[in-house]
Parts: C-alpha cells; sequence; structure tokens
C-alpha cells in the first residue's frame, strides 16, 4: 500500500465456462477473419513500433508482485488473532505486511527480470508465512471466508510511532466510510515497468489499459460467488446459488463490480489521465477539498480517539481506488502525488487481477506472461486522450466484465457505439500476437504464444474460464457452497506449501528479516516524535503534495 511508510437461476447452463453456446450462431462467437471492429492499421502499428524497442529495453522490463490473502481458522471463520510475531512486524518488514485487516497478509516480491522468478520468491515467502502460522490458512479466494459482524473484523495495527498510528487511523477511516467488510477483499497487484517510458508514454498505456482491462476480468476473474455474510445489511442484486452462497450467472470478478472496490463518493471523480499534470491536479482537489459526508464522521470521536485522518473525498492518494495506477518509489514521509511530480512515473501497478484459487499463490508464471503482453500492447498502441464522456462509459464497461463478463452476445461500448465484447476480445488478442512472437524469441521458448492461445481458446469456448471453473468445481464437489469450496482449496494449498521443500538458507534469512523489521519498529517507536497531531497535520498539509 502506498500511505504513511517508515520507507518506501445459476445452474449447468452457465457453468460450461463458454461466453457463447456452441453452435448456437451467436454473435458473440466470431472468427478471426471476420472482426468487423478492427482497427486495421493497429497491428501492423503495433509490428512497427515493435522494431523500435532494443534488446536491451525488452531485456529490462522488470515485474513484481503484491499479494493479498486473509488468515482464517481451520474451519473458515476469520481469524481475529494478531498478526503473528514470528512474521515481523508489518510496519517494516519488506515482504511480510497487512493490509486492511490485522488479519488479511499482504506478501510483497521484489522485483524481478521475469515472472517465473517473481513467482518463486512469491512462494518462498509464502512457505515461510504458512510455517509460522500454526494450524491457520490463507483464503485462496478474493472474496471473503465467513465473516464476523462489521466491528469485530480487526483493523490493522502498526505499533506506537507516529507513522504507525497513522497507518492505523487511515483505516479506521476506510472503516468509516465503506464499511469493514468491502475491505476484506483480496487480491494481486502486478508492478510492471519498462526502461525507456516517460510520463506520457505511461500515462498512454494507463488510458489504453483502462479501455481494455474488461479482457482481464473475464480471461482471470474467479470470483464470481461470495458467502452471504459478505452482503449482510447491504443492498445488492446477486442471486442465491444455494444456502448461504450468493452469486450471478455470468460473472467473472465480483471483486471488481459494484460490490467490490467501488464508492459512490468516488464515483464523483471524473480523473483525467491525458497528462502527469492533469491527473495531479485531480487527486490534488480530492485529497484537500472537505466532503459532506465525510466531515459528519469527523477526525475525532467525544472520547479523543481518531476516526479518519482527513474529512478530504481521499485521506490519502492510496484511498483512490481504480484498476491501475501511476507508481514511483516515495522517500520516507514523502507523499506520492509529490514524488510523481517530481520525479516522474517509474512504474505501472495493475490491481484488477484476483486471486486464482486454482493456484498455490493465487498466480502462475503463464499469467504474468500474458499481463506483460498486454500492458506492452497498451504501451505501443494508438492512446487517444479521454475525457468525462469516455470516462463514464469505461466504468460501465467495467462493471458489465466484472459482473456478466461471461453473458452470451454481451455488448460494451467503444466510443459510443455498442460491439460484442467477444469481437473486441479477440481483436486484442490478434494484435498481441506479434508481441508474442517477439519475447518468446527472446526467451527461446513459445511460452509467451502459449499464454495467448489458451486465451483464446477461453474466448471462444473451447476451455472454461476461472470464474466458469470455480462455478463448475462448486456445483460437482461441494453443493453450490462457496465457503466449503474455499476451505478445501485454502487447505490443500496449506498442505501443499507445507510439505514443498524450504531451503536451511532461505528459511533462516526470512528469520532475520523477520527479526530485524521487529527491532526497526522498536527503534522508531523509541526514538523522539512530534505529538499523533502534529504529525497528522503536517503529512497531510496541501502544499506537501506540490513540487516547488
Amino acid at each position: 500500500m502506498t500511505e504513511p511508510t517508515y520507507d518506501a437461476a445459476i445452474r449447468r447452463r452457465v457453468w460450461n465456462g463458454r461466453l457463447a453456446p456452441r453452435g448456437a450462431g451467436s454473435s458473440a462467437v466470431c472468427s478471426l477473419g471476420r472482426r468487423p471492429y478492427l482497427n486495421a492499421t493497429t497491428g501492423s502499428l503495433i509490428t512497427q513500433r515493435l522494431g523500435s524497442i532494443s534488446p536491451d529495453r525488452l531485456a529490462g522490463m522488470r515485474r513484481g508482485i503484491e499479494k493479498e490473502s486473509l488468515r482464517t481458522q481451520p474451519d473458515g471463520r476469520l481469524s481475529t488473532h494478531p498478526h503473528p510475531a514470528a512474521l515481523g512486524s508489518a510496519l517494516t518488514h519488506p515482504h511480510i505486511t497487512t493490509d486492511f485487516s490485522e488479519s488479511q497478509v499482504e506478501l510483497v516480491t521484489g522485483v524481478h527480470a521475469s515472472g517465473d522468478d517473481a513467482i518463486e520468491e512469491l512462494t518462498r515467502v509464502h512457505q515461510f508465512v504458512y510455517r509460522a502460522i500454526g494450524d491457520e490458512m490463507l483464503w485462496v479466494g478474493s472474496m471473503p471466508c465467513g465473516l464476523p459482524s462489521d466491528n469485530d473484523i480487526p483493523i490493522g495495527r502498526y505499533g506506537h510511532s507516529n507513522v504507525g498510528q497513522a497507518k492505523s487511523v487511515y483505516r479506521m477511516g476506510l472503516a468509516h466510510r465503506y464499511g469493514r467488510r468491502m475491505q476484506t477483499i483480496s487480491g494481486i497487484h502486478y508492478n510492471w515497468s519498462m526502461p525507456g517510458i516517460d510520463n506520457d508514454g505511461y500515462f498512454g498505456l494507463i488510458r489504453n489499459f483502462r479501455r481494455h482491462s474488461f479482457l482481464l476480468l473475464v480471461l482471470f476473474g474467479a470470483s464470481p460467488a461470495v458467502c452471504s455474510s459478505f452482503v449482510e445489511g447491504r443492498e445488492h442484486t446477486l442471486q442465491t446459488i444455494k444456502g448461504h452462497t450468493l452469486g450471478l450467472p455470468h460473472a467473472t470478478s465480483l471483486r471488481m463490480g459494484r460490490l467490490g472496490y467501488q464508492s459512490d463518493a468516488q464515483a464523483t471523480l471524473a480523473v483525467s489521465y491525458n497528462s502527469l499534470q492533469r491527473y495531479g491536479a485531480s487527486l490534488q482537489q480530492a485529497l484537500t477539498q472537505p466532503h459532506a459526508a465525510y466531515e459528519d464522521i469527523g477526525i475525532r470521536a467525544a472520547d479523543g480517539s481518531y476516526r479518519q485522518l482527513s474529512t478530504a473525498l481521499l485521506q490519502i492518494e492510496n484511498e483512490f481506488y481504480g484498476t491501475i495506477r501511476p507508481k514511483r518509489v516515495i522517500q520516507p514521509g514523502e507523499r506520492p502525488l509529490h514524488a510523481l511530480r517530481e520525479r516522474g512515473v517509474e512504474y505501472v501497478e495493475v490491481r484488477c487481477m484476483d486471486l486464482d484459487p486454482f493456484e498455490r499463490v493465487g498466480i502462475n508464471a503463464s499469467t504474468t506472461r500474458f499481463i506483460d503482453m498486454f500492458l506492452l500492447h497498451c504501451l505501443l498502441s494508438d492512446s487517444p486522450p479521454d475525457d468525462e464522456a469516455e470516462i463514464a462509459e469505461l466504468a460501465r464497461n467495467q462493471d458489465r466484465a466484472a459482473m456478466r463478463g461471461r453473458e452470451p452476445g454481451l455488448l460494451l461500448e467503444r466510443r459510443g457505439r455498442e460491439v460484442p465484447l467477444v469481437d473486441w476480445a479477440l481483436e486484442l488478442l490478434a494484435d498481441m500476437k506479434s508481441i508474442a512472437a517477439m519475447l518468446d524469441r527472446a526467451s527461446s521458448s513459445a511460452r509467451h504464444s502459449d499464454a495467448l492461445q489458451q486465451a483464446e481458446r477461453q474466448l471462444r469456448g473451447d476451455a472454461a474460464l476461472p470464474s466458469a471453473q470455480v462455478l463448475q468445481t462448486m456445483h460437482e464437489q461441494y453443493d453450490d457452497s462457496y465457503v466449503r469450496f474455499t476451505l478445501a482449496q485454502s487447505a490443500a494449498t496449506r498442505h501443499a506449501m507445507l510439505e514443498l521443500p524450504l531451503s536451511q538458507a532461505a528459511e533462516l534469512e526470512l528469520r532475520h528479516m523477520a527479526q530485524a523489521s521487529l527491532a526497526r519498529q522498536a527503534e522508531l517507536e523509541a526514538a523522539p516524535q512530534p505529538p499523533f497531531e502534529q504529525y497528522r497535520e503536517q503529512y497531510l498539509a496541501p502544499q506537501r503534495l506540490s513540487v516547488p
């Protein structure tokens, strides 16, 4: 998370996973030779621009993974125990922290030259965590386990330093603004960069990513169902699958739909991604102007305890929800927006990936290769400026893809026209073939082309999508119960991770990191520091968002 830190009727007909019935003649399935909405120059333009990327730049691509998971008890209920001391300090550990809740572990890799290397590191960190949490498990689904009452979901605690208190107060603000249940949703964040991309290049990539991210929701969404405890007391449009399991017939990612990280207040924001300057101005306004509903909450309660960091629409930059973010590593105490404005975009953070419950660490190397290709496509394609009409259009597309992404014949909006989702998706895959070929040549393999072909098979209905696999496995093996399915997958993953050998050197290194992080937190808490209110006011001062 980027915040104050010490340093930088659902039945068999939908379970086959096809987007359109085979042989039904639906317009939702098209051949690559019949793509009426294809810009004929796109593929050749990408091929031409690929030629300008030197081997050194290509080899300089870097990626890292952040993965969130809830800790649960053996029966699948949320663990309310504190973050285990054996894992170190959630405030200062470089690889093991928490997200919103004390029960929500966040595991962070370093920066890697390949997705395979990132997966390998993420696996080692998982192994260490499983060995440290006793009989608890990591919940392998993005949508949470059976939850207690809202007030019983523990908010993350980071000690008594000012920076640690600020992290907890920020989370208290999230709880008051959105409720604690929404914050227990977990996912994968994929951080990516390549040398030679300037601010305009990154923002062009981001605009295209937002236009085309529906493809990732359909191909990798794995949260079509949820336990009814998640929506207790909330209005929703979900249908009962069976018992306490709710969902929608063609959903791909409830996490990315209206029940996930959505906010009526933030829906009023029309943040432009046309330049760093316009993006920064939009965020600064949201970070500094009070919002009436949040003024009603107040900064402090009658007893003096803090309720939130500020009354602005956004407490800090990280509260702005989105499928992708421009990022820059920050210096100690620096505001992220200031870092972006002063030193430019360093990498992008992809935020729309669900946990894959069939993968031990929630993602596999083939998926990382597809994301790499997708991001290069976004970078190399023409990226016209966005406007308020398109921003609203993209929000509607995201909701359709998340809540109805496998619906036969589903239409999306494309610059004022409605087009079949599958036609548009297959068009994108066709344009990515030259990228796959280039990356395969660089790696002396066919793995990128293989990932692309698998995506095409899924879109054409010849292989099941992850969201459909979840529903089918729930139905065939777990009496349509989301909790029973995810509990079984979590238990099997725990067993596999504990059985997987972990080298003594790797375990010793992670133990030393945990101990060092605890010592560092103790040093921070022992150091002189101003009263927290003074720290809060100074950190949130508007001038700290700008560059002189």
